[in-house]
C-alpha cells in the first residue's frame, strides 16, 4: 500500500513540474534582463496565493526551478514568501501560512510555524552613518543555516544559526547563534533548556 501512495505522489508531483515549466520558462527569460532575487519574491508573490494541495504543489515545484533547492518532500503552505534564489528547502521540512523566507538553508525535517519571518542575516541593513538616509546605506544578506529536526514556533524571528532538534519557542528573536538540542525563548531569544541526551 505504501508503494501505490508514494507511486500516486510521485506522479502527481511531476504532473505539477510539467504545469510549472512555462512559469519557470518565464522566469529564466526575465531573469536574463532582471535581477534573479527581485524576480523570486515576485514569482513567490504570485504562487503563494494558490490554496490547499494544488498550492503546495505549485509552489514547491515551480521554486525547485527558482531557488536553489526546493524538496519534493517538503510542504509550502498558503501565503509563503520568499526572496532569495540561494535558498534551500530539504526533504520533510513545513513552511507554515504566511512565513516569510530569506536566504537561507533549511534542513531536512524542521518544522516552521505561521508567520515566521528567517532573516538573511543580521546585517541587512547599514545604519551607522546619520548623515545619510538607511535606505542609501546598503546592507550585506548572509546565509542563515536552520538545523534539521528544529521546531520553530508561530512567530519566531530568525537572523543567525540555529543547530539541528532546537526548539525556538513562538515569537521569539534569534539574535545569535544557536547550538544543538536549545530550547529558546524570548527576546531576544535565551537558550532556557536542552534536549540534549544525557
Amino acid at each position: 500500500m505504501s508503494n501505490i501512495k508514494a507511486l500516486i505522489k510521485n506522479t502527481i508531483y511531476y504532473f505539477f513540474c510539467l504545469l510549472s515549466l512555462p512559469i519557470a520558462l518565464s522566469y529564466w527569460a526575465l531573469s536574463l534582463v532582471s535581477a534573479k532575487d527581485s524576480l523570486v519574491t515576485s514569482y513567490s508573490q504570485f504562487l503563494s496565493l494558490f490554496p490547499g494541495q494544488i498550492g503546495n504543489y505549485l509552489r514547491k515545484t515551480t521554486l525547485n526551478f527558482l531557488i536553489a533547492h526546493c524538496d519534493k518532500d517538503s510542504l509550502i503552505s498558503f501565503g509563503v514568501l520568499f526572496s532569495q534564489e540561494k535558498t534551500e528547502i530539504h526533504s520533510g521540512v513545513y513552511l507554515g501560512p504566511n512565513c516569510n523566507i530569506g536566504k537561507c538553508i533549511i534542513e531536512q525535517n524542521c518544522l516552521l510555524g505561521s508567520n515566521v519571518h528567517i532573516m538573511s542575516g543580521k546585517k541587512q541593513h547599514d545604519f551607522s552613518d546619520p548623515t545619510t538616509p538607511i535606505k542609501d546605506q546598503g546592507g550585506k544578506f548572509e546565509s542563515v543555516t536552520i538545523g534539521e529536526d528544529t521546531w520553530i514556533g508561530n512567530g519566531a524571528l530568525v537572523m543567525a544559526n540555529i543547530g539541528k532538534k532546537c526548539v525556538i519557542g513562538a515569537g521569539a528573536v534569534v539574535t545569535d547563534d544557536i547550538p544543538d538540542f536549545s530550547i529558546v525563548t524570548g527576546n531576544p531569544g535565551k537558550i532556557v533548556k536542552t534536549r540534549a541526551p544525557h
